[in-house]
This record gives C-alpha cells, sequence and structure tokens, in this order.
C-alpha cells in the first residue's frame, strides 16, 4: 500500500472507532496521532531501505516484534501522562498500517511476502509492488486503484468531520 494510504487508512479506523466510542468525529490531535502512528512503520522502514541497511522497505518498523512493544510503550507513556486517547489513537493507527499491508499479498498469492509481520525471524523476499486484482472491460485493475478509491473516500470523512488537524497548524489570534 502507497503510504499517503496508510495515512488514510489510519485516519478512517480512528474516525470509526471514536465514532462507535464516543459518538462524534475525531478531536484534533488525537486525528493526528493516529496518522502519524499510520505512517510510522513506513517513515521507519522506507529510508533504512533507502539506506541499505535493511534488505527490503519492510522491516523493523512493519514487524509485529516491533510494533507490539512499541504500541505498548506508547500505551504506558500516554496512561502515564493521562493521555490515553493518544495511546489509543496511536495503536489504531499503527496497527492500521500493518494490517493494510497484509491482505494485497493475500489476494494475490504471495504469501512469502507476509515475511514482514515476524521479520527477523522469518525472511521477508523483495516486494513484487503493485498488485494486479482482475481484468475489467479489457482494463487491468490493481490494487492502486483500489487504492486511489480508499484515499479519495478517506479525504471527503475526513473533510465531513471538519478536518480534524488542521487547527493545530493555524497560528492562534493575538489578543
Amino acid at each position: 500500500m502507497q503510504p499517503v494510504v496508510h495515512l488514510a487508512v489510519g485516519y478512517c479506523c480512528y474516525a470509526a472507532y471514536t465514532r462507535w466510542q464516543h459518538g462524534r468525529e475525531p478531536a484534533d490531535l488525537p486525528a493526528l496521532v493516529a496518522v502519524f502512528g499510520a505512517g510510522l512503520a513506513d517513515f521507519i522502514d522506507k529510508p533504512l531501505h533507502a539506506a541499505d541497511i535493511v534488505p527490503v522497505g519492510r522491516t523493523i518498523g512493519h514487524s509485529l516484534l516491533f510494533a507490539v512493544p512499541l504500541i505498548l510503550l506508547v500505551w504506558i507513556v500516554a496512561s502515564r501522562r493521562n493521555r490515553r486517547t493518544l495511546g489509543v489513537a496511536f495503536a489504531i493507527g499503527y496497527l492500521s498500517h500493518v494490517a493494510t499491508d497484509v491482505p494485497w499479498h493475500v489476494l494475490s498469492g504471495d504469501f512469502d511476502e507476509l515475511g514482514f509481520l515476524l521479520w527477523p525471524v522469518t525472511e521477508m523476499p523483495a516486494y513484487t509492488g503493485v498488485k494486479p486484482l482482475g481484468t475489467v472491460a479489457g482494463v487491468e485493475i490493481t490494487t492502486l486503484w483500489l487504492e486511489a478509491v480508499i484515499l479519495a473516500a478517506a479525504v471527503v470523512l475526513w473533510w465531513m468531520d471538519g478536518r480534524p488537524g488542521v487547527d493545530l497548524f493555524r497560528p492562534s489570534p493575538r489578543t
């Protein structure tokens, strides 16, 4: 999945959680924390791969052996600071990233590419890229098509929610 789509999915998952749990749209800071958590695996792994430190772009940050302790650490720190909402937002965002990297490999039958889930215990072969999903009216449909739909739907949801997070970047009015 493309990195920007992970951010969108992280937002959608957190927005669904806040509606289910609190009956409202996400607040600014937790929404940003969820989006940050959703991107963190790529923020860790892509630069490490580009610098030839790890063999592929899905290793440390994508591994559950790293993700679970990190999520627990964030939860503990957030809880001790009485900011559990931020711990939940981070966990939802981060886990949404790992979870949404799984379906494309399953749908395409590239099960060996799921090695990232327990890396370095399991081997992670080179990522084969965009997956074909089928052909409709002579046009090959790939995972990029679905990702474009997901991204568009997430932007619409975020807009309808009042664009949570934007106000944190606006300068405060002087009094």
